[in-house]
């Protein structure tokens, strides 16, 4: 489903030169769950960045579904990223003025056909949150807003869903739970890659990749999903 081949990311020239990532290259077939890690400034989030095209590439190639999608135009991208690709990341970005049910029917503003509110609804359920839609983003704790936020992701019905830190503003039980929920959908077929910090949470995933100085340096499967690191 995702492949990544000999990726780069350079910031800077000359002296000035920081090497994010240094030719690396992972593939996530469908259903795949993927945790990154390593520690801060080895490139975690600039990969996440460039597989959502919101980084260019110095040098290397990404394909999705068997296309190349790291040389497409901004408003190419923007109708992948509609279709096949959503965000969860640390901070929610919800809209402070919006319910938890607009909030979610956003991504759907340019869509033509109809059944936004339906399907958004839908989805705060699946989330359980039902009794929260007309709550706006100060009248909810951390662990709804992230479930608002996992719903407005996946209102568009991507396959792929990449998570920037998820969890990490949330005490552990919360955690636990927003990756339970994750686990659902991994199981229900969308692939996830996720960067994290934490071992725990990255223990609930399929597979680690650990990065260092922009480097693959290890990748851990983690099928018993209790394996320790």
């Amino acid at each position: 489903m995702l492949e990544i081949k000999n990726a780069s990311k350079i910031y800077g020239e000359g002296s000035a030169q920081v090497v994010a990532l240094n030719n690396v290259s992972l593939e996530a077939g469908k259903g795949g769950f993927i945790s990154i890690m390593g520690p801060s400034g080895s490139g975690k989030s600039t990969l996440l960045s460039i597989i959502g095209g919101l980084e260019r590439l110095s040098s290397g190639e990404v394909f999705l579904d068997g296309m190349r999608i790291d040389n497409l135009s901004e408003d190419a991208f923007v109708n992948i990223r509609r279709g096949k690709i959503s965000y969860v990341f640390q901070q929610y970005y919800l809209l402070p003025s919006l319910t938890a049910l607009e909030n979610v029917t956003l991504p759907l503003t340019f869509e033509r056909h109809s059944g936004h509110s339906e399907r958004a609804l839908e989805l705060l359920k699946r989330v359980g949150l039902e009794r929260r839609i007309h709550h706006k983003p100060g009248e909810l704790s951390g662990g709804e807003q992230q479930r608002v936020a996992i719903a407005r992701a996946l209102v568009t019905a991507p396959s792929l869903i990449l998570a920037d830190e998820p969890t990490g503003n949330m005490d552990k039980k919360t955690g636990d739970e927003i990756m339970s929920l994750f686990n659902d959908l991994n199981q229900e077929g969308h692939t996830i890659i996720m960067v994290t910090h934490n071992p725990e949470i990255a223990r609930h995933t399929r597979e680690i990749v650990v990065l260092q100085d922009g480097q693959i340096v290890e990748r851990i499967r983690c099928e018993g999903r209790g394996n320790q690191l």
